[in-house]
């Protein structure tokens, strides 16, 4: 990989099991939990008799990288002191179409040794948990260890003995209860206590919550052993198979549905590495392979590095009917679960890989529309704030109902779940999900005639940007509502509802043409608003429907502006502001009849990952003046960026 990632994926597992390294150098700085706070991990090699530290910090000198490549599932350093070359490979097999494999709560960390000098050298290499993995903060609660033989593997078990189960929800928080693991092959367990440990990285991270530092003692858990051509090592996390609290029970996920102990999946997945490392090998080519021809290897890079935080940024888990519920995390943005306009962004990622965990995104909302706690006419916002799948938060702290409306996303969430109903449709070939609950689907057209064609003072998924009435994009959306549901209607075999609902989002374009255009080519923020401009991402769909509501001369005049107003690091989310939204901007580059077009526009996105002083995973957010985050980090909209590869490929 050319870029230099902003953040390097270490363990990506979910929005609680999460290591990442915000540093060039794996040694650079300690490693952190997506939210910035410390989540050690520390790396030693020990070479015929020298100690050498390749991950983390500490006293003992750091063995040299030479090279770092980021890969769809998988991260791969390269080190070098004394004569020996160590590859250290991180893997997370986060694979779509294997949800027992997906959901597995277990990662690998493999070490292979060279000589580069024709030599024969002893090598021994140590990793080290510290007990920051079971609890929300360090020092929350003292830690019961166990070691044992799992399989062929020597374990060691981390536990927080005083654990807090589903007892708290918000944004920053990371998980109290349940037990971390680390195994390997034949290794020598031990346990260790380190005084005054500090984080030194977060201060980068302009988007923190509270003092990025940890100074309490802490406890580390650590295996090692000799390595002789390759040494594998496990870490897993056990949540004791509760891992949301789905309507007022606690739910575990696909991996254990039937059973299975975190003891046989740490077991299995020892058994199972060489041939999961050469599946996940393989779809990462085939991803490359595809993205360099859909829009170039800049983007194939930023697809590399979205995948993994895509997924991880959610939880699979099984609710009480045996259905499957798909649950975002908006991580950093307010911890709200199941957003429907976070969902939205992301869905180009699932549509290419799964359609069946959109059906899974969709599922909490219909229920939640369903449920005497929603009233209302239009989609829900949300249904709860992770790891609680319950009730909506998002306008919770309001006195009258005017506010509570006021806080929503009307127009923005019916259009989103029409959108995402109709290409999960297509993309499987069967409209029998959205059929199922087509009387909510229905009821949701009728909001966006009513009030999609111009909207009021409403808010829209760019919600930072506050209300804003006659906003011609939203309006976009609307159209793409109305849209959608003619798609299903169509696949329903309903042809007649189908073209009156095509004919009606083709009057309504009709007239956003001639309202929204500034009469140089280019079209308004918002109606009222001449010479305003704004990305135009929400009319993507009509592209990939091909259903040609608009001429491509409207898309040639969007891209055309887009390019004359674009800043160093990428192309303004409106003339409003100097930020952008990396998932957007994608979907807008998309709306390039030539490649070499798309290319220009996302070329300064690929910069400002490479170039961000901002040591986050990667923020959907930031400045495009200056490439700092703006807010946001470790989001799963950036399954979003799959919008040229979903187009290149079709739905």
């Amino acid at each position: 990989m050319k870029m230099r990632p902003p953040s390097v994926p270490l363990i990506t597992i979910d929005p609680f099991f999460s290591v990442w390294s915000p540093a060039d150098a794996l040694t650079g700085s300690d490693t952190v939990h997506w939210t910035g706070r410390a989540n050690l991990m520390i790396g030693i090699a020990d070479i015929d008799g020298v100690k050498y530290r390749f991950m983390g910090n500490g006293e003992e000198p750091a063995m040299e990288q030479v090279s770092l490549d980021v890969t769809a599932c998988s991260t791969i350093y390269r080190f070098e002191a004394q004569g020996v070359r160590l590859t250290v490979i991180f893997t997370s097999p986060l694979l779509l179409d294997d949800l027992p494999l997906m959901t597995r709560p277990v990662s690998y960390i493999e070490v292979r040794e060279e000589s580069l000098d024709g030599k024969e050298h002893k090598i021994n290499v140590s990793i080290s948990l510290s007990e920051q993995f079971c609890m929300d903060k360090a020092g929350d609660a003292p830690v019961n260890i166990t070691k044992s033989r799992i399989g062929e593997v020597a374990a060691i078990r981390m536990e927080n003995a005083e654990p807090r189960i589903l007892e708290r929800w918000g944004d920053n928080h990371r998980i109290e209860w349940g037990a971390v693991v680390l195994a390997s092959e034949g290794a020598k367990l031990s346990t260790s206590k380190r005084k005054k440990v500090t984080y030194l990285a977060g201060h980068l991270n302009t988007h923190h919550r509270e003092p990025p530092t940890d100074t309490a003692d802490l406890r580390f858990i650590t295996a090692e052993g000799d390595v002789v051509g390759s040494r594998l090592f496990l870490v897993a996390y056990d949540d004791l198979g509760k891992s949301l609290l789905v309507w007022g029970e606690p739910r575990g996920s696909v991996w254990n549905r039937d059973g299975m102990t975190i003891n046989e999946a740490i077991a299995n997945a020892n058994e199972d590495y060489e041939d999961v490392y050469l599946r996940c090998k393989i779809f990462n080519e085939d991803l490359y392979t595809d993205a360099v021809r859909a829009g170039g290897e800049k983007y194939a890079e930023l697809l590399q590095l979205a995948y993994r935080q895509s997924i991880a940024a959610h939880k699979l888990v099984i609710d009480g009917n045996g259905e499957l519920y798909f649950i975002s995390k908006e991580c950093f943005s307010n911890g709200c679960a199941c957003t429907v306009d976070v969902s939205y962004p992301s869905i180009p990622l699932f549509l290419l890989y799964n359609p069946e965990l959109v059906k899974a995104m969709i599922r909490p909302i219909i229920h939640f529309a369903r449920s005497k706690d929603w009233p209302y006419d239009f989609a829900p916002h949300d249904v709860g704030c992770y790891p609680y799948v319950d009730f909506q938060r998002y306008s919770a702290n309001v006195e009258t109902r005017e506010q509570y409306l006021k806080n929503q996303m009307p127009v923005e969430e019916c259009g989103n779940m029409l959108v995402m109903e109709a290409a999960t449709a297509i993309a499987s070939g069967d409209a029998s999900f959205a059929e199922s609950h087509l009387d909510l689907l229905e009821q949701w057209v009728k909001y966006l005639l009513k009030n999609g064609d111009d909207p009021d003072n409403q808010l829209c998924t760019d919600d930072f940007a506050g209300h804003l009435a006659h906003n011609c994009n939203l309006s976009l959306k609307a159209i793409s509502g109305i849209l959608s549901l003619a798609e299903i209607y169509k696949m329903l075999g309903r042809t007649k509802d189908a073209k009156t609902y095509t004919a009606k989002a083709q009057k309504m374009a009709e007239g956003w043409l001639k309202r929204a255009s500034n009469g140089d080519g280019t079209y308004r923020l918002a109606f009222d608003r001449p010479g305003s401009t704004s990305m135009k991402y929400n009319i993507v769909w009509d592209k990939l429907f091909g259903t040609n509501l608009f001429p491509e001369s409207f898309f040639a005049g969007e891209i055309a502006a887009a390019i004359r107003r674009q800043l160093p690091y990428g192309l303004p989310l409106d003339n409003r502001s100097a930020y952008t939204k990396s998932d957007w901007l994608v979907w807008t580059a998309t709306l390039a009849k030539d490649k070499a077009d798309f290319e220009t526009l996302i070329a300064p996105l690929w910069e400002a990952y490479n170039r961000t002083p901002s040591r986050v995973p990667m923020t959907d957010w930031y400045w495009t003046d200056t490439s700092e985050q703006r807010g946001f980090q470790a989001r799963s909209v950036q399954g979003g960026l799959f919008m040229k590869l979903l187009a290149y490929r079709g739905l």
